[in-house]
């Protein structure tokens, strides 16, 4: 099973884990090295010496990738490019392999990444985003709040209202309605940030 960031499980695309071609080769000598053990000659340790090979460079490319800014964050073009696949498939189910697949990192190594890079969870991060991305068309727009909810990525109406009302403490209708009467001519900012009382700073 995969896990959709901020929704329930859905089923995985295995076309984009990043790991199974190698993985694959994998188990394929490790099969090899199972039949050459009952024969008489040394088959089955050099096909094992090879799977472990390819384990090995596996791990320490891995690591490699991990500490390669040297605190454990995502360099600057993962950041980037996570940050722009979040932003550019906002109304999409968004799964960690995907992000996992894109920065070539495990889920494990992604998630502390991740949140030592952005100082939240993937998931309170595409939260954020998606709320973001709904403040914008209630203040940009008339487009009702039923509508608004499937762009930006919820469930339904009822999902952005319980997430809005969690940030903001207020439902979704009042703080557009206070917004618009008091400041017609103001336009919310690309990036906000959401707090447990306030959406947009």
């Amino acid at each position: 099973m995969e896990t959709e960031i901020g929704e329930a499980p859905i089923v995985s695309r295995k076309d984009l884990q990043p790991w199974s071609d190698w993985l694959h080769d994998v188990i394929s000598l490790l099969d090899t090295a199972v039949r050459q053990l009952n024969q008489p000659d040394q088959a089955a340790h050099c096909t094992i010496l090879r799977a472990t090979s390819l384990l090995r460079k596996k791990i320490v490319w891995q690591i490699t990738a991990e500490a390669a800014d040297g605190r454990g964050r995502l360099l600057a073009w993962q950041a980037r490019k996570v940050r722009d696949y979040i932003d550019n498939h906002i109304a999409e189910p968004v799964l960690v392999s995907e992000l996992c697949a894109l920065v070539r990192l495990s889920e494990a190594h992604f998630s502390r990444s991740f949140k030592r890079t952005f100082g939240e969870s993937p998931h309170a991060f595409v939260i954020r985003r998606r709320l973001e991305f709904a403040a914008d068309y209630m203040l940009q727009s008339d487009v009702s709040l039923s509508d608004i909810s499937l762009r930006c990525g919820f469930a339904d109406q009822a999902h952005l209202c319980k997430q809005f009302r969690q940030a903001t403490s207020q439902t979704p209708a009042a703080w557009r309605r206070a917004r618009t009467t008091h400041d017609e001519g103001y336009r919310a900012p690309r990036r906000m940030r959401a707090t447990a009382s306030v959406v947009i700073a």
